[in-house]
């Protein structure tokens, strides 16, 4: 699979789950636009990365919860590429700036999840699009569990963002498919170097124990090199009969029964 040709913008790609995306994408031959909003220096060592896979990129700076630093964003793109083949929506806000629940959540917490999420997506989209040409891809990065569950309650306002734009990744597929432009979702589960390591030690090895105890069948928590792989493949030209979807990739933790203690489901 070669992405030789192809060139991508990948928003939050300065570390994390978008930095394993940016690499991942690189080294198939895809050029990179790394996005950060305010840690400079990680995206400067993304970049240094790309480099070192042998591709090339550059980095640009916004805050996507503003429809205008997006628009901005994506006349960078069009003067370093002069077109897009790929576009990755996954930033997302810090956590203290939406994390409460829905009783003590502020309206400015909320707006900064959906305008951080659905909106972004809304107009991300909309600017990829006119730079794009028949197989051109899109992809979100979601977490259906928060979108779909009740239970971690300060996951209200990034929750209900996400199912927001899990819709708008239909109404897109459905919009772009006679272009030739595919629209999907990736969800991971648990993954390192990712939300999951600006919790608090204690919650962090309580999750890590729990999913190698079998919560996740493969007895793991995932990589950001995993989730790339992913989106390599939703990127491929065999990949062009898939949209729509919100694609799980959780090692099969997903599949798990919460009422069911793991040792009984795994026998």
């Amino acid at each position: 699979m070669s992405l030789k040709g192809k060139h991508a913008l990948i928003t939050g790609s300065s570390r994390g789950i978008g930095r394993g995306i940016a690499l991942k994408l690189a080294e198939h031959g895809a050029k990179v636009a790394i996005h950060y909003y305010q840690n400079e220096p990680a995206a400067k060592e993304t970049l240094a990365k790309v480099r070192e896979q042998g591709s090339e990129g550059f980095f640009v700076q916004a805050d996507v919860s503003r429809p205008d630093h997006i628009s901005r964003m994506f006349r960078k793109v069009q003067s370093e590429f002069g077109k897009l083949d790929i576009f990755v929506s996954n930033a997302r806000p810090e956590v203290p700036a939406f994390f409460q629940p829905p009783m003590d959540i502020t309206l400015e917490q909320w707006d900064t999840a959906l305008d951080s999420q659905a909106k972004a997506f809304l107009v991300g989209v909309r600017e990829a699009a006119s730079l794009m040409g028949k197989g051109g891809r899109i992809v979100a990065v979601t977490y259906a569990e928060g979108s779909r569950t009740g239970g971690l309650q300060p996951w209200v306002g990034m929750g209900s963002a996400k199912a927001a734009l899990e819709s708008l990744v239909r109404y897109f597929a459905v919009a772009l498919a006679k272009r030739g432009i595919t629209v999907n979702a990736i969800s991971p589960g648990w993954t390192e170097d990712s939300v999951l390591n600006t919790l608090p030690q204690q919650a962090q090895d309580l999750i890590r124990t729990w999913h190698a105890r079998g919560w996740t069948p493969m007895g793991r928590l995932g990589t950001p090199e995993d989730i790339g792989n992913v989106v390599a493949l939703f990127c491929s030209e065999q990949a062009g009969w898939i949209t729509g979807q919100v694609i799980y990739a959780d090692g099969g933790a997903s599949l798990m029964n919460p009422a069911v203690p793991p040792e009984i489901q795994l026998g």
